[in-house]
């Protein structure tokens, strides 16, 4: 080997620890930055021309484990959006041991009527038998309200959700076109991929997507259902149009509320439709299904309410039309009005403490003309009959069935608690997988021990090297001298 061949080798040497260098040292600044994965330098043999040659920059990740890393994390996104929902439901509603859960009230208001039927003539037990009743309509009513709440929320969160799938993909092309030039100019791309791959995670959560690779290091993204979000420089279109109030008559299918339309067309949103998987779906659903499915079961419980006690064969003294106890909004409770129901539901304000207070009326008839006996008890006996008998109904959370009206209150508490449970059991086993499968994919990250022992390896090789060069100058200077 000539003087000269060994000194190209160990300047080639000298040139691939300098450049392993800046590589630990970039991956150890960035051993806590979230979304980082970690860079190997790509060295190889020059052959026959002898030295070391070095190639480009590779971050180190497995793609099979990443893809699956993103398909837990957009699970676990949509179970997050369902279990909130059903743990705010099952909080509005109340559980068994809850003093303020509709059941209770409707045990507290049981109990004012036996202890108002065992003294009629007691005004104190009238008047709390009245404000039984109004804390059982108020009972109702704000779990419904809630429930609103939480659809209209969901609808917010629909609207917030798309915007951000917008820029992120806006972000992804220009992020694309970035990588394109500095492959042409060639630069080391691996700060603007990091970059790539977080946006790709962060529109994996809200739409789950198949990646697919372009040439130039580009890549196109596709909903796992074949919808094109993102395709050289041609970005998706959303189209969803948000209401600011949703109310209780709204639907998607009476058009009332938006769908989602991609580049013109109409989207099926369904949980397990063309874009289910994440957690845009999942607040779809929670607006177009669960949200309305727990408002029939309240406005199912309202309704019946009411109907059992605007009946003259309880009170003879209402006429056909006159409205009972509880009422739709002090009017007279028609069952083909019923949607909505439960939030407008309230107690007579001919008896209402904060109306004409005439308690007295739940004794007499709610439109009687005078007092009448004060040791009557006919109509609260009558009351008493009208809540333990069960009436034919039918509601996603009750199914169909005869139901008095605590059974009523009791089975869908039961029914929310159980929903509520059951999300919770998914919610655990999804942030498990996911939890054991990005501990699985943090392992490839930076280990700062390992990057530590590579640096002292580097340093030794470095000096074997420089020392190699004071030698071949020393020769050349022996040599010089002759």
């Amino acid at each position: 080997m000539s003087l000269s061949t060994a000194l190209n080798n160990a300047m080639s040497g000298l040139a691939a620890t300098s450049r392993s260098t800046s590589v630990v040292s970039d991956n150890l600044a960035n051993a806590l930055t979230e979304g980082y994965y970690r860079r190997s330098l790509e060295l190889s043999s020059n052959g026959a021309a002898g030295g070391v040659s070095v190639g480009g920059v590779r971050r180190v990740l497995d793609p099979a484990l990443q893809k699956s890393v993103r398909a837990a994390e957009a699970n676990h996104a949509a179970t997050s959006v369902t279990t909130d929902f059903y743990t705010g439901v099952s909080r509005l509603v109340g559980s068994v041991n809850d003093g303020y859960s509709v059941a209770q009230r409707f045990n507290d208001f049981e109990s004012a009527l036996i202890e108002a039927t065992s003294l009629p003539e007691s005004d104190a037990r009238l008047n709390d038998l009245a404000m039984q009743a109004e804390e059982l309509a108020v009972s109702i009513k704000e779990a419904a309200d809630g429930v609103s709440t939480l659809r209209n929320k969901a609808e917010d969160t629909i609207a917030s959700l798309i915007e951000g799938l917008e820029k992120d993909l806006e972000n992804l092309k220009d992020t694309n076109k970035k990588i394109l030039a500095a492959e042409i100019r060639g630069q080391d791309p691996s700060g603007l991929e990091d970059q790539r791959d977080n946006l790709i995670d962060s529109i994996n959560e809200v739409i789950p997507v198949q990646i697919f690779t372009r040439d130039n290091n580009q890549v196109a993204l596709y909903t796992n259902s074949g919808i094109k979000l993102l395709d050289g420089g041609s970005v998706a279109e959303f189209s969803f149009a948000e209401t600011s109030i949703v109310t209780p008559y709204m639907s998607l299918a009476n058009t009332q509320l938006s769908g989602l339309e991609i580049d013109g067309k109409q989207i099926d949103t369904s949980i397990n439709g063309k874009i289910g998987g994440g957690s845009l779906a999942a607040q779809f659903h929670v607006r177009d299904v669960a949200a309305v499915e727990a408002q029939q079961d309240l406005d199912t419980m309202a309704g019946d309410l009411i109907l059992r006690f605007q009946d003259p064969s309880v009170d003879p003294t209402l006429g056909a039309t006159d409205p009972g106890i509880f009422t739709d909004k002090n009017a007279f409770y028609d069952p083909a009005n019923e949607l909505g129901i439960a939030n407008r539901i309230q107690i007579n304000s001919v008896i209402s403490i904060g109306g004409s207070a005439e308690t007295w009326r739940l004794r007499d008839g709610l439109n009687a003309a005078t007092l009448g006996e004060r040791g009557d008890t006919t109509i609260l006996n009558n009351y008493a009959e009208a809540l333990e008998a069960t009436n034919s109904l039918s509601s996603p959370g009750l199914g169909t069935g005869d139901y008095s009206a605590y059974s009523i209150a009791s089975n869908l508490m039961t029914n929310f608690t159980q929903q509520n449970t059951w999300a919770e059991q998914d919610l655990a086993y999804s942030s498990a997988i996911y939890s054991d499968i990005r501990a699985r994919e943090l392992e490839q990250g930076v280990d700062t021990d390992s990057e530590l022992q590579m640096l002292m390896q580097i340093e030794t090789i470095y000096g074997a090297n420089a020392r190699m060069i004071k030698a071949i100058d020393e020769m050349m200077q022996e040599l010089m001298g002759l």
